[in-house]
């Protein structure tokens, strides 16, 4: 446990079952990380990531931004997506080739064709934020799967089970991991521990999570 947590990935990706329906994908998204970066930096020029606020008025510690037709948002009226940057009245930014292909790309190798995401939420981590268990259940639907791409510093993961106190994994995520979800384990509970300090080469002190969904 303690070598998969380091700064390296692995040389060759792999694949790992998580349970039924979960599928780890390590290093997956290495081959499009010059990519990735600069289209995250498009989006985030446009769309700056920002606290937003629970509907029981905390800040939460995990910066966030979108792109794609919708977004997910929180604030003092609850939980939901919309087409509309809240911050600048805009739709928010178109998503990114890389993105979308990559998104496809994975479902199609965890089990799950015909997934197009249209809404990526994604999570800016720095040390000490952290994501407490949750559901991914404000989408139309749960037919389709989650997809969620890691870049930067590791982190850990936490996979439970459809009740809170199902007993939780901690799996170690590291840059260019892609985990997907779905089917039985759709609406699993999950979350991410506090993040550690560190340095990564490409992102510094940050951990960026790419979240896609099917919104609609």
């Amino acid at each position: 446990m303690d070598d998969l947590f380091g700064d390296d990935p692995p040389a060759e990706p792999r694949r790992e079952e998580l349970g039924e329906g979960a599928v780890l994908l390590r290093g997956r998204a290495l081959t499009d990380e010059a990519a990735l970066l600069d289209g995250l930096e498009a989006v985030i020029a446009e769309a700056p990531f920002r606290h937003m606020v629970t509907p029981g008025g905390f800040e939460m510690s995990v910066a966030m931004s979108n792109c794609g037709p919708f977004g997910w948002v929180t604030d003092r009226r609850g939980y939901r997506y919309q087409a509309e940057d809240p911050l600048s009245g805009k739709p928010w930014p178109e998503m990114p080739d890389v993105f979308r292909d990559l998104a496809e790309g994975a479902a199609v190798e965890a089990g799950y064709p015909g997934f197009t995401p249209d809404a990526c939420l994604i999570n800016c981590y720095q040390p000490g934020a952290r994501m407490s268990l949750h559901q991914d259940k404000d989408e139309h639907d749960f037919v389709h799967p989650i997809v969620s791409v890691s870049l930067g510093l590791a982190a850990m993961f936490q996979f439970g089970g459809m009740k809170r106190s199902d007993p939780v994994r901690r799996i170690p995520l590291l840059h260019g991991d892609v985990v997907v979800w779905g089917g039985p384990s759709r609406l699993f509970y999950h979350g991410v521990l506090a993040l550690k300090d560190g340095n990564h080469p490409k992102l510094g002190a940050r951990r960026i999570n790419l979240t896609f969904r099917r919104a609609q």
